[in-house]
C-alpha cells in the first residue's frame, strides 16, 4: 500500500483544509473550495481564508453552483508543471473543478518515467476519461505518440489549448464513449504501450452512453487488457468514487491482468496542507513493464 503526493510543484499549494472545504493556491491565485473528505475541523480561521482568498465555490444545487469573487479574479489564467514542464489553462467552471486535479502530477510523474524507460521509440499511449489532457500531455512531452479518449467536446478543445500551451503538437483527438472506442480498437487489432485509465462514478457517453463505475468497470478492464501490448507497457487505473478501496482495484487488476507478469503497485493519493493534515484524493493501481 503505497501514499502518494506530488512534490516541487512551485504553481499549486493547499494552504488550508476542513470543515468540508479546502483552501488552495493556483498559480498567483487562492480558491476556496467544497471538499466532503476534509470531515476534520480548519486550522486557520474562516475571517483568515476570506482574506488570503481570490474567490469562493458556492454550490446553488446538487450539481453545480457560482463562484464569488473577492475582488480581482480572471475567470481563465494559466499554471506550469515545473518538473515535467507543462503548461495548461485553468478556468472557474460551474461544477467546482478548475480543470485540474492536483494529485494527479504523481501520474504524470510516473507516466513521463515510463515513457522515456520503457526501451521503445515513440511508445503508443492512451487517455481513456481524459478531461482536460494534462496526462496526454505529460506522455506526449515525454515522447510517446498518444491517443485523448473523452465523451465531451468542449473538454477535448480545452485539452487542445493545454496541449499548445506546452508547445507541442500531434496528439490524437477522439470525442467518443470511451467504452465504445475501446471496443474498436480490439476490432481493428490496435495496442497501446501505456494506458491511463480515470473512470468517474458516472457518467454519460457521447451520444447519451450511460457510465455507473461498479456495473461497467469490470468488462472495461477486461476490454482494456485486450489491447495493452503484452512485451512493453505500463498501465494506471485511478478511482475517485468514496466507495471505492485500493484492494478493489487489487482484486480486479490481480485477476484482469494476472498475464502481465510485471509487480503491481496499489495505494492512495493525497495533498497535504501546510499544516500537515493529509486529504485523501483517490486510490490507485499501476504496473510497468520497464525496470522501476
Amino acid at each position: 500500500m503505497l501514499y502518494l503526493s506530488p512534490q516541487n510543484w512551485n504553481d499549486y499549494e493547499l494552504i488550508d483544509s476542513g470543515e468540508f472545504e479546502k483552501l488552495e493556491r493556483f498559480g498567483s491565485f487562492v480558491t476556496i473550495r467544497p471538499e466532503p473528505q476534509a470531515v476534520w475541523d480548519r486550522t486557520l480561521s474562516y475571517k483568515e481564508w476570506e482574506k488570503r482568498a481570490n474567490v469562493r465555490f458556492v454550490f446553488k444545487s446538487n450539481n453545480s453552483g457560482i463562484w464569488e469573487k473577492f475582488g480581482s479574479m480572471p475567470d481563465e489564467w494559466t499554471v506550469g508543471y515545473q518538473p515535467s514542464a507543462l503548461q495548461f489553462k485553468l478556468k472557474l467552471t460551474g461544477f467546482k473543478h478548475v480543470g485540474v486535479f492536483p494529485e494527479q502530477a504523481v501520474n504524470w510523474d510516473y507516466i513521463t518515467k515510463n515513457v522515456k524507460t520503457l526501451g521503445i521509440e515513440e511508445p503508443k499511449f492512451l487517455n481513456l476519461f481524459a478531461y482536460t489532457g494534462i496526462s496526454s500531455v505529460a506522455a506526449r512531452t515525454a515522447g510517446a505518440k498518444v491517443t485523448h479518449v473523452d465523451s465531451v467536446k468542449q473538454v477535448v478543445t480545452w485539452a487542445n489549448e493545454n496541449l499548445m500551451l506546452s508547445k507541442k503538437a500531434d496528439i490524437r483527438w477522439i470525442v467518443e464513449d470511451a467504452r465504445k472506442f475501446v471496443q474498436k480498437e480490439i476490432a481493428r487489432g490496435n495496442t497501446y504501450n501505456g494506458i491511463i485509465l480515470d473512470p468517474p462514478a458516472f457518467g454519460v457517453g457521447a451520444k447519451g452512453e450511460n457510465w455507473k463505475l461498479e456495473r461497467d468497470i469490470t468488462q472495461l478492464l477486461k476490454e482494456v487488457s485486450r489491447i495493452l501490448d503484452r512485451k512493453n507497457y505500463f498501465l494506471i487505473l485511478n478511482s475517485y468514487s468514496l466507495g471505492f478501496s485500493s484492494m478493489i482495484l487489487e482484486n480486479l487488476i490481480e485477476d484482469i491482468f494476472k498475464d502481465f507478469k510485471a509487480p503491481k503497485e496499489y495505494g492512495e493519493l493525497f495533498l497535504q496542507d501546510s499544516f500537515k493534515k493529509k486529504l485523501p484524493l483517490g486510490v490507485f493501481a499501476r504496473f510497468s513493464s520497464a525496470k522501476q
